[in-house]
């Protein structure tokens, strides 16, 4: 399936575009709002460009890397409209329907994520997406290799 035809892509985009909207009205003359606009909207697209990066990938490690990306940037999105009104926009409230979309956002994650397959591992030496279990130092052997060869 296309990293665009996912479900919790499509709800990215529907958060891309909410965003659009209300970025849209922030005074062009007001540089902290403008400024505000610009970490939106590359969250946004941030997130948008490491689901199709997990989805292009067979390795777990590299799947929650950029999970863990993707939850950041939408934490922060999520956290972004705390400021709009005290920086002067007027319309903050509408940051509600951003919140909102988030919520349904990160309901897909949980979906998503719960498909990666935690056996198409090598091992992170770093120790952090290595699955449950196994250590930075844990030696691989060729049949948990195996997967490598698979075509999905």
């Amino acid at each position: 399936m296309e990293c665009f035809e996912l479900p919790i892509y499509k709800k990215s985009q529907e958060i891309f575009n909410v965003l659009e909207t209300i970025t849209s009205l922030f005074p062009e003359d007001n540089e902290y709002l403008q400024s505000i606009k610009g970490n939106l909207l590359g969250d946004i697209m941030l997130i948008q460009a490491k689901i199709c990066g997990a989805e292009a990938v067979k390795l777990y490690d590299i799947k929650m890397e950029n999970a863990t990306i993707i939850r950041k940037a939408a934490r922060d999105i999520f956290v972004g409209g705390n400021t709009l009104e005290h920086f002067g926009f007027s319309d903050s409230k509408y940051y509600r329907l951003v919140r909102n979309l988030i919520e349904e956002f990160r309901l897909l994650f949980i979906d998503w994520i719960s498909g990666f397959n935690p056996k198409h591992y090598t091992v992170d030496n770093w120790g952090l997406f290595n699955p449950v279990g196994i250590s930075p130092d844990h030696i691989q052997s060729d049949d948990e290799l195996d997967f490598l060869d698979e075509d999905e």
